[in-house]
């Protein structure tokens, strides 16, 4: 089983005060989660969620990936506690920014997905930042970003991007994404992070 999460450390700044009232600069650290709502491990979405993930990485953040395929089923059914799916939560609750990435299952997101946000408790978004990606064979269920994955980030009080991400077969070689999906990725991790520090 895949592990959960994992951590990638990265170097910010925050105030503070000391002695004389002199404020100093110390490191703080801007969370990002990647959940990846495929039940495959190579899916084309999980992919375009790790890259994303490697984008805020690279402007400085913590990023972490919570793979759902490899959460106890039971646990996300809500039969039983499990610490990996206990520690899965948390990783999103305390995250600044959250990104959901799902292949379209019957025009909108998966079923791995919807489980794990009905696990999140009731407005433990607000305050956070939304990051919409789906990958679907055709250009037709492209909507499902709009009308499936930013209502389910909006019934927890999540701020949602403009930018959605949606990607289609035909932009994957070898389980590569094209440039031009490269690019809208590029987009939205901008517009995340700018909504980050004005909403932060």
């Amino acid at each position: 089983m895949r592990p959960a999460a994992i951590p990638t450390r990265h170097r910010g700044r925050s105030a503070f005060r000391e002695g004389g009232g002199t404020t100093h600069t110390s490191p703080v650290r801007v969370s990002v989660v990647g959940i990846s709502g495929s039940p495959s491990g190579t899916s084309k979405s999980r992919a375009l969620v790790e890259h994303t993930l490697g984008c805020f990485a690279a402007r400085g953040a913590l990023s972490e990936l919570v793979d759902l395929a490899g959460l106890p089923a039971d646990a996300l059914l809500g039969r039983v506690t499990a610490p990996a799916v206990t520690t899965a939560l948390e990783t999103t609750t305390r995250a600044r920014i959250v990104i959901a990435g799902t292949p379209v299952y019957r025009a909108t997101y998966s079923g791995l997905l919807k489980l794990f946000f009905d696990l999140l408790p009731q407005d433990s978004l607000v305050g956070k930042i939304g990051v919409p990606i789906a990958t679907g064979h055709a250009a037709a269920h492209a909507l499902a970003v709009d009308h499936g994955l930013r209502p389910l980030f909006a019934s927890l009080g999540a701020t949602v991007i403009a930018a959605g991400v949606y990607g289609t077969s035909a932009q994957f070689q070898d389980g590569k994404p094209a440039a031009e999906l490269l690019q809208a990725v590029d987009r939205a991790v901008r517009e995340a992070w700018a909504l980050a520090g004005a909403v932060g």
